[in-house]
């Protein structure tokens, strides 16, 4: 990643963060680090630590649920690491509607890098395989669920697992891109993810500009110009068989998420892959994804800060979530 401002670079960074960031205070720590939440799973759940694992899992419950086997979802939070409390949010809303979800730490946990950076994406098999062995899951129906730089997670698993029946992608991204090390003010000079040992290839990161902000970088995406970079760095969506859902904000100003969950959409569809949904919102941002948020709560008077409109964040995510769950009883349970 070479911006052009430190400075700049630290501060656009410091906002990429995912939908499972929504209620963090996002306050640095005495070293200037942001904080990473590690959350116990609650009442509802139970902590998985074992070996690389690490994370909550919630059985499934609600008044739905019935006996099982219940369909189960990997849920992958974005670029604030640990287990988030906004990803918990997500668990435990799913859990209420029959869902078995595993919240799985890829960094920022006990025992993992600080840094997403070199994040194997066989962690995630190993938690998809560990998932599909719990008591009361029905192992034919699993998804692959996340936010920001982890539904670039989701998309790249999904990709290669053929066993995943659903993705759920929020503000997601078309292509691999850097990782985050906040040791060198948020910069990293290798790829997010590696694959078999070696790192997945990325899209290069455009100049910054002062007047767009951190969007500016991931311009390159849209450039025709760009287009053989974008082919080597593309997420290759039609390895898998999941159905995938896709939801965005057109007001988006961290990364061009919609946009991108167009590109999604064409390569999956002119590739003969599988099917691909967008649901995109014109006047919601980075917050467009997860459960409805109440008038009351805290964070609703933030939920335009990223893109998009207080109202029309919210509007949007109450919109979008029946038809998440709604995606995954029709490509999980009902199968």
């Amino acid at each position: 990643m070479r911006w052009k401002n430190a400075a700049m670079v630290t501060a656009g960074i410091t906002t990429l963060l995912g939908g499972a960031a929504l209620f963090k205070g996002l306050a640095p720590n005495r070293y200037g680090l942001p904080e990473i939440e590690v959350l116990a799973p609650g009442a509802t759940g139970k902590r998985v630590a074992q070996g690389e694992l690490f994370g909550n899992y919630f059985p499934a419950q609600g008044p739905d649920a019935g006996p099982g086997p219940h369909p189960a979802v990997l849920l992958l939070g974005g670029s604030e690491g640990g287990l988030g409390s906004g990803a918990r949010q997500m668990a435990l809303a799913l859990q209420q509607e029959g869902f078995a979800v595993f919240q799985i730490a890829y960094f920022g946990a006990p025992g993992q890098t600080d840094a997403l950076e070199g994040i194997r994406l066989e962690l995630f098999d190993k938690g998809l395989d560990w998932l599909k062995t719990q008591p009361g899951v029905d192992a034919t129906r699993i998804a692959v669920m996340g936010a920001s730089k982890g539904a670039e997670a989701a998309l790249l698993v999904a990709a290669r697992r053929s066993d995943v029946a659903a993705v759920v992608a929020g503000m997601p991204t078309s292509v691999a891109w850097n990782g985050i090390n906040w040791a060198s003010g948020g910069q990293s000079d290798r790829s997010s993810w590696t694959a078999g040992g070696k790192e997945v290839p990325t899209m290069p990161f455009g100049d910054w500009d002062q007047a767009d902000g951190i969007i500016s970088v991931y311009r390159t995406i849209e450039d025709p110009a760009r287009q053989t970079e974008a082919d080597r760095a593309a997420i290759p969506i039609e390895r898998g068989r999941a159905e995938v859902l896709l939801v965005c904000g057109e007001a988006e100003t961290m990364w061009p998420a919609c946009p991108m969950s167009r590109q999604v959409a064409a390569r999956s569809k002119a590739r003969s892959g599988p099917p691909v949904t967008v649901l995109s919102y014109k006047d919601a941002g980075h917050f467009v994804f997860g459960p409805p948020i109440a008038r009351d709560h805290r964070f609703y008077p933030r939920l335009g800060e990223y893109g998009g409109s207080v109202e029309g964040n919210a509007a949007a995510r109450a919109n979008s979530w029946p038809q998440v769950i709604a995606f995954l009883r029709r490509a999980m349970v009902d199968t």
